[in-house]
């Protein structure tokens, strides 16, 4: 989830020179360098001097995703959406004229794991100066107005109204709750209506208070800066933040204990079918084998082993995936398609047997090389870009990542075998043990039981509103 700051008529002098960026970084190829240092109250930085363009861009990332709710989900998103309603005095408007006014971009979003502010910038003095400022009072000075806070949350309302009548949406909220259970990775960082509905200001500003502090933050910094003037912008975003440590470690993830079908009613002519268990974390000795493995399954679209056996053997969907999503934790591995509803169960047995049939085959010589030569080919595309870069920081910082992360992935992806990968896969996938959650069924029991009491069926199954 994120919310952007997207304004109506920023100069063109910064879109033309993204452009160019992207240009100028996808001719170089070029595994950039990074840098790292501690601000002297404690946030974590990196930086990349990328100097061919008068531009910055930066990341702000705390350890304060949905994971951190407790008891009140979606108190992290909305914390994250408020920052840009109004900073130090100024309310939305005010900022939006500001970043406008310099060609900048602002933004927010948060994930299970973290909470992140964004800003774009040209590095021209003056502006650069606008737009840090700017920055600096939406971490730290948030003015979590009342008004403003009843518009963000009645939109957030509706919009949770609205995804109950996606069949996709409940799907995979029941799957990350049977997943999950009860660990803070099952709530969904949107939040549910009765949590919501019962949050007020002063619990954004407790959890801002708590979790956007200093030692609590990573700095991604990616642009035409020398190392001092990094430092320095660096240092200026926390010294303002609050004072709090960083929160303690999330509880690990338990495996399932057994496989279990999960039914959800729904009014339509297709089910959407969702298929997971607990995978991996970031930084995960089996990381390398279980990405390139899962690129051969399921994860590399129409050549993938997945859509041969489903789409082009049996008709059986129009698409069908499988992917790994690592967190701090061990996140979800998930397999989904969609596909007419009295095709459902016939679907499910081919991602079952196909699955099964990689566990123990893995991929053939054909698949792994191709399956290298795609991902290792698409790899300067990956990091073409200063924003594109600044991601990867920020997930090196807030991972611990090694700092060559990017510059040994394609060495580490070719130096896979296929016995490496299916010895991956064979420790880690228990297809006896996976959640499956089905939404849809017949239009006649669809029809009978409507959108809210579908809903309702789903979370009675699971266990979870």
């Amino acid at each position: 989830m994120f919310i952007n700051l997207r304004l109506r008529s920023p100069r063109l002098a910064l879109s033309a020179v993204f452009g160019l960026g992207m240009l100028v970084m996808h001719g170089a190829h070029a595994v950039p360098e990074i840098q790292t240092w501690r601000t002297p109250t404690g946030g974590k930085v990196l930086f990349v001097a990328a100097q061919e363009l008068p531009m910055v861009d930066v990341r702000v990332v705390f350890d304060a995703g949905s994971a951190r709710d407790g008891e009140q989900p979606g108190l992290a998103s909305l914390t994250a959406a408020m920052l840009t309603e109004g900073a130090a005095g100024l309310d939305a408007d005010a900022i939006a004229e500001r970043v406008e006014a310099v060609g900048a971009e602002l933004g927010a979003g948060v994930d299970r794991d973290t909470s992140y502010t964004r800003l774009r910038s040209l590095t021209e003095p003056e502006a650069l100066e606008i737009a840090t400022d700017i920055l600096l009072k939406v971490l730290a000075e948030p003015n979590f107005d009342a008004s403003a806070f009843e518009r963000v949350q009645q939109n957030r309302l509706t919009g949770l109204r609205l995804a109950k009548q996606d069949p996709g949406s409940v799907g995979r909220k029941a799957l990350y709750r049977a997943i999950f259970g009860a660990h803070p990775y099952a709530s969904d960082p949107s939040g549910t209506a009765a949590s919501v509905a019962a949050l007020t200001t002063d619990d954004l500003r407790a959890f801002h208070n708590r979790y956007y502090g200093a030692a609590n933050a990573t700095i991604a910094i990616v642009g035409a800066l020398d190392r001092a003037q990094a430092e320095t912008l660096a240092a200026r975003l926390t010294a303002a933040l609050p004072d709090a440590e960083p929160p303690p470690d999330l509880p690990p993830v338990p495996a399932l204990e057994q496989g279990r079908m999960h039914q959800i009613a729904f009014p339509s002519s297709q089910t959407h079918l969702y298929l997971g268990q607990p995978g991996m974390r970031r930084g995960d000795p089996d990381y390398f084998a279980l990405y390139l493995g899962n690129h051969i399954l399921g994860g590399s679209g129409l050549v993938s082993q997945l859509m041969e056996e489903v789409r082009e053997k049996r008709g059986l969907s129009y698409s069908v995936y499988s992917y790994f999503a690592p967190l701090a934790r061990k996140g979800p591995l998930v397999m989904g398609l969609q596909t007419q509803n009295a095709q459902a169960e016939a679907a499910q047995q081919v991602l079952l047997d196909t699955l099964k049939r990689f566990i123990e085959q893995g991929p053939t010589d054909e698949e792994l090389e191709a399956a290298i030569k795609n991902v290792t080919g698409g790899f300067p595309l990956r990091i073409a870009g200063n924003s594109k870069i600044v991601r990867y920081l920020a997930v090196i910082g807030f991972y611990d990542l090694p700092l060559d992360y990017l510059d040994a992935f394609p060495g580490r992806i070719r130096a896979l075998s296929a016995k490496q990968i299916r010895d991956a896969f064979r420790r880690r996938v228990d297809p006896e043990r996976l959640a499956v959650v089905a939404v849809g069924g017949s239009s006649e029991s669809g029809a009978e039981a409507g959108p809210e009491a579908a809903q309702q069926v789903g979370a009675d199954a699971v266990g979870q509103d």
